[in-house]
């Protein structure tokens, strides 16, 4: 018997339609909030505001913060501070998916209840209680935060989501696959076949890889029109809700593996990585994990949705190859250390995950 899971489902309130955001201070209300502190990036919240109905509402004294852009512990413990001293009792976040870990981790610091208000669809961010952290450099930290709090709310407006750069969108739809494929093979292992909660974050990775690839081409030129169709609500829904559920339900085992670990890797060892966004080096990092299984077939079945999405499919064609291979073993020697890795049913070693990376750069270039 499996008795090995903490489920984490997600926010206490979702909702995404058009005016959502106008229930707000419904959630507010609820959590007895008085003085609010938003905190905020700065274009998003330019577009973000005309959609903020609430802020002139008396019940709430609020406060604003800007933060530098990344997710950092010198950031968080800013916000935390800026809670104690100011009496905050309810912190709101507005803006993308470093901003979302931002104020997560701040309100766990700070033992407040948050809310976030997402303005683009490019990742899980919003409904994971978890922050991935880097330092204020923008270099990665290699660490990810993971704390019991969740969400008081994720409520957003698609008209507010499609008004974002098209390229989150597609990197949100790449790190959204990545779940389905960094968890398919750890699933089918005997020990975890019989619990219900892996068996329904396994399914719900399926059908949203699944989704995504059959639907991502129409969803992103709705959204190149600006026009808010099922396509485009239902991909950036998948992607910044029902993926953040996949982890929820299914913990470590579903939540990522060797893709999002080569990610931290870059991240971390090649400077250079950091033009990338986060899912497009996810999407890189799918590959790597299929290397790293062998799966072969399947990186031939996903090259025509990489070839769509204009998606990178390896080191040298990103540019980020490193010239010094001391480089790759300490990408390799990191990799190696994370336990999430070693979930996936093969025999991993420092020398099978160096030579993955190898085998791929050979594999694409041929």
């Amino acid at each position: 018997m499996f008795n090995n899971l903490t489920v984490k489902v997600g926010p206490q309130v979702y909702r995404y339609n058009v005016n959502a955001i106008d229930t707000v201070p419904e959630v507010l209300t609820e959590y007895s909030a008085e003085r609010v502190l938003i905190v905020h990036g700065t274009i998003s919240w330019q577009k973000a505001k005309a959609k903020i109905n609430f802020l002139d509402d008396e019940r709430f004294e609020f406060y604003y913060h800007q933060y530098t852009g990344v997710c950092s512990y010198v950031g968080a413990q800013t916000i935390a501070d800026k809670v104690e001293k100011e009496g905050i009792s309810f912190i709101i976040g507005v803006g993308g998916g470093s901003l979302a870990d931002l104020v997560g981790y701040s309100a766990h610091l700070a033992n407040v209840p948050f809310g976030i208000i997402p303005t683009l669809a490019s990742n899980c961010a919003p409904w994971t209680p978890l922050s991935v952290m880097y330092k204020e450099t923008g270099e990665s930290e290699g660490k990810t935060e993971h704390y019991l709090r969740q969400a008081a709310f994720l409520i957003t407006d698609p008209e507010l989501v499609i008004d974002a750069p098209v390229k989150y969108f597609i990197a949100g739809l790449a790190d959204t696959i990545a779940k389905w494929y960094e968890c398919e093979s750890i699933l089918k292992q005997e020990h975890l076949q019989n619990d219900p909660f892996l068996k329904l974050g396994g399914y719900t990775a399926k059908l949203s890889s699944e989704v995504i690839i059959e639907h991502s081409a129409q969803a992103i030129k709705d959204m190149e029109n600006q026009e808010v169709t099922h396509s485009f609500k239902y991909l950036s829904e998948i992607i910044f809700g029902v993926a953040g559920l996949v982890g929820g339900l299914g913990d470590k085992f579903a939540r990522n593996a060797a893709a999002h670990a080569m990610h931290d890797a870059l991240g971390k060892y090649i400077p250079a990585s950091q033009k990338f966004l986060h899912g497009e080096k996810v999407a890189y990092g799918i590959f790597y994990q299929m290397a790293l299984e062998q799966r072969w077939e399947e990186i031939d079945k996903l090259m025509p949705f990489y070839k769509e999405l204009k998606l990178p499919v390896s080191l040298h064609q990103m540019g980020l190859y490193p010239e010094n291979e001391d480089t790759l073993n300490k990408m390799v020697e990191f990799i190696d250390s994370l336990e999430k890795v070693h979930l996936i049913p093969v025999q991993i070693t420092k020398d099978r995950l160096f030579k993955a990376i190898i085998d791929l750069e050979d594999y694409i270039q041929k």
